[in-house]
């Protein structure tokens, strides 16, 4: 559905520690969902039929962080309304290579969130 919180992310350089602290903390199962193309992890919790968001594994390219993630029916759309108002696209768009296409942006306050918006 679009423009509604639908995915939350943790991104680190250390996504077996990410496993080991949630998995522990929550009881949250993870499933490898990145292809060749990243390592992403899926994270499930117990009573889930879907997963509810990711691990990515950040390779020290992008600072660690959990954010919301939320979906648009146009990602380079959302860009162009968060500059407009005010807000930093922090990341263009970026193509997962599976089918999705995401972007990084800012609040007023800094706040990082994410939009995204899967093609298939």
């Amino acid at each position: 559905m679009d423009n509604t919180v639908t995915w939350f992310e943790v991104a680190t350089d250390d996504p077996d520690g990410a496993e080991r602290f949630y998995g522990g903390m929550f009881g949250w199962n993870f499933t490898r969902d990145g292809g060749e193309v990243m390592d992403y992890r899926l994270i499930g919790h117990p009573g889930a039929d879907q997963p509810a968001g990711g691990i990515f594994n950040t390779g020290g390219k992008f600072p660690a962080h959990a954010i919301f993630h939320v979906g648009v029916a146009d990602v380079d759309a959302a860009c162009a309304k968060a500059e407009e108002l005010g807000g930093k696209v922090v990341t263009k768009v970026i193509d997962d290579g599976a089918g999705t296409d995401f972007a990084y942006l800012q609040d007023l306050a800094g706040s990082l969130f994410g939009v995204f918006h899967r093609r298939s």
